[in-house]
């Protein structure tokens, strides 16, 4: 490609009239802040000039794009996130210390409380992968997509298209991963009662 992301990714906030949309280096993973106005992509994506690269951005660009016109279900996910982010950290501390403490000391009528703090988490965070989902694919192909394809040769745009699904379609994997949680939980629960 002739730029690199940030180079794209310049220019389209610049013709989008979006000017309060920074970009950051993480060493995490891509994503989009809200909260901070950020498109945050790993390192080495920022000046590679490779079809992969340019998808991911334009993807990330999709969220500040949803941002700036207030979609309303990536408003949800926020909101969703924040309000519940304590249980998600509630129930990793509940399933790393309390189950095993409770197994290890045989003290099993305290493992329904554990089980149920859990699977409350569990079906908050299905119903934020449900929401997570359709964000993903609207930030993919109603406002990534339409950018590559003016922006890229068209000979790329299946290639593109590869890349916008695979970056809307990690979510599914989450949602399936909550189910079988949830299941296995219910297992457990319903076992433990």
């Amino acid at each position: 490609m002739p730029f690199s992301p940030r180079e794209l990714g310049n220019t389209i906030l610049k013709e989008l009239d979006i000017s309060n949309v920074s970009f950051e280096e993480t060493k995490t993973f891509d994503h989009y802040d809200p909260e901070n106005k950020t498109v945050r992509l790993l390192s080495d994506r920022f000046d590679r000039k490779s079809l992969t690269a340019i998808s991911i951005i334009c993807h990330e660009i999709g969220h500040a794009i949803q941002d700036h016109n207030d979609y309303k279900p990536l408003k949800q996910r926020t909101d969703i996130i924040k309000k519940t982010s304590w249980l998600s950290r509630l129930s990793n501390t509940v399933m790393l210390f309390a189950v095993p403490a409770i197994l290890a000391t045989g003290a099993y009528s305290f493992l329904k409380i554990c089980v149920i703090i859990i699977l409350i988490s569990t079906l908050i965070g299905l119903f934020t992968h449900l929401v997570t989902l359709e964000v993903e694919v609207d930030a993919s192909f109603n406002r990534a997509m339409p950018i590559l394809e003016e922006k890229i040769p068209t000979i790329y745009h299946d290639a593109c298209r590869s890349v916008l699904k695979a970056a809307a379609f990690t979510y599914v994997a989450g949602v399936f991963a909550n189910v079988f949680s949830f299941r296995y939980l219910w297992l457990l629960l319903t076992r433990a009662v």
